[in-house]
């Protein structure tokens, strides 16, 4: 079998560079500079993207004008297993349409549940605390079923998990500073990674 083939087979595996033209577009993050690194010009769609973050809110932060504009759309925004009980009123402050966001929490389940939520179509993204410990295959099956669903993924994970495999296409680490974020791309399937951004509070559309 040639390496061809192989390719063709697993088109989840990293390829290293892809051309131009293979890169379908992304999801917009509602921050241009962010954007801007990201080689599908957005969150890669129908992917998983790993959100590293020390403190649990600050990925969340990052995804939410996304979400907002996503909740104006048909399908559900599901939440599993989030830290803390969202807090409606803020979530409303920032665009989002509660009646498009499900909570749902099912402990040691939890994985099974977001992979149920991402490959039936009727989520538009599904977020993820927790569900560990994670390994390739666990990780590769939220991929395939985001694939399968045609949803954003959003994995929150601690910033320890950076020095581990993962076949996810997207991998950003996010650490809140005085004035906004800064965020590392740490891997980005088919683009830059070691990409720093300092963005601002006023970056983001919200």
């Amino acid at each position: 079998m040639s390496i061809q083939q192989i390719l063709d087979r697993h088109p989840d595996l990293w390829r290293g560079r892809v051309a131009p033209e293979q890169v379908p577009a992304g999801v917009p993050t509602g921050c241009a500079a962010l954007d801007r690194e990201l080689v599908w010009g957005g969150w890669p769609p129908g992917s998983l993207s790993e959100l590293l973050s020390a403190r649990m809110g600050d990925g969340l932060g990052l995804v939410l004008p996304t979400l907002a504009r996503l909740s104006t759309e048909p399908r559900w925004l599901l939440l599993v297993d989030p830290p803390w009980l969202p807090f409606a009123p803020a979530l409303a402050a920032h665009g989002l349409v509660l009646e498009q966001v499900v909570v749902i929490n099912a402990g040691t389940r939890s994985t099974w549940a977001a992979e149920q939520g991402l490959g039936s179509g009727a989520c538009a993204a599904v977020l993820l605390w927790g569900g560990g410990p994670w390994n390739p295959t666990r990780l590769r099956r939220l991929q395939l079923a985001a694939e399968t669903g045609g949803a954003l993924a959003f994995l929150f994970r601690d910033p320890a998990a950076c020095g581990g495999p993962s076949p996810a296409p997207l991998r950003l680490q996010v650490e809140r500073i005085a004035d906004g974020r800064r965020v590392t791309v740490l891997k980005q399937r088919g683009g830059r990674g070691g990409v720093v951004l300092t963005l601002s509070n006023e970056s983001s559309i919200s």
